[in-house]
């Protein structure tokens, strides 16, 4: 059996037609929705949850696509959309009786609660999104060689059929690859979690690409029709990622101030994994953004 959170309840929760999403949940109080990022599942805030479990009520889904939640086909390219995903994340709420419910995303799962932020604000209190940038912005700022950083986001952007292939050869190796080089301290995936990780992405490799190719095509659409809308996220925000604009020449925070009203952004000196590296310091960053 794969890890779990302990002491939090599983659930399959119907979220749309045909797709259900694995969830954990646990803890009493006001409501806090957290969204995994890539390569990994729910199991990435086990920490950050059984924390924040103290004193609100903790919702941990696998994302559509991922983990052990349904991963229904690309039928055209609205099924992965952040927008659709974001759809999920309401849903699940409301079927757990959430009607309103702070969110918090980590990488991919940072876009889909961004997302959520702009098309749900009625639902959505307040919003964290850890070591992204939106997907507007992300391109804008890959350029050059710079960009090679980002070489899978160029992979999978591309059509159906190749970058499936190329990725399920060898999908340890591939998925593997980025759990290793963007910890700054690799013991804080244990061998186990690691390796529920892996099992869960060469699972999903349709999927998973689908939902990178969506980031290059209808989720930039989204955003550029917001943008000239002049759409803003009205709710607090906090944004905590690390200083990629040091290496590729950007000001991160500027770029989120063209998009949030009222945010708290912060660079910081742990990896990517930061859920995991520094979980006491994200759920405290957590606890001060809910108390705002």
């Amino acid at each position: 059996m794969p890890p779990v959170i302990p002491g939090f309840d599983y659930r399959r929760v119907p979220v749309a037609d045909g797709v259900s999403l694995n969830t954990a949940v646990g803890g009493t109080g006001s409501p806090i929705v957290l969204l995994h990022g890539f390569p990994q599942t729910h199991l990435m805030w086990r920490h950050v949850a059984a924390d924040l479990a103290a004193d609100h009520t903790v919702i941990c889904p696998d994302l559509r696509g991922y983990g052990a939640s349904d991963k229904p086909a690309e039928d055209d390219e609205t099924t992965y959309a952040k927008r659709t995903m974001a759809a999920d994340v309401v849903a699940l709420a409301r079927a757990l009786g959430h009607e309103r419910f702070a969110l918090a995303g980590h990488d991919r799962g940072a876009l889909v609660a961004f997302r959520a932020g702009l098309d749900h604000p009625d639902a959505v209190s307040h919003l964290a999104c850890l070591d992204v940038l939106p997907t507007l912005d992300m391109w804008e700022v890959m350029h050059g060689t710079t960009a090679a950083v980002g070489f899978h986001l160029y992979l999978m952007a591309q059509p159906p059929g190749l970058p499936e292939q190329m990725i399920a050869a060898s999908a340890d190796a591939f998925f593997g690859h980025f759990l290793d080089i963007w910890a700054l301290d690799r013991t804080a995936i244990p061998a186990d979690v690691r390796a529920a990780y892996l099992d869960a992405c060469r699972e999903s490799v349709v999927s998973i690409v689908a939902d990178y190719r969506a980031s290059a095509g209808i989720d930039v659409r989204h955003d550029t029709a917001d943008r000239e809308a002049g759409r803003r996220l009205e709710m607090p925000v906090t944004v905590l990622q690390q200083d990629w604009g040091a290496a590729l020449g950007f000001d991160a925070a500027v770029l989120w101030r063209t998009w949030a009203t009222d945010l708290r952004h912060s660079s910081v000196k742990y990896g990517h994994f930061m859920a995991e590296e520094a979980p006491a310091e994200v759920a405290g960053a957590l606890r001060a953004l809910v108390a705002a």
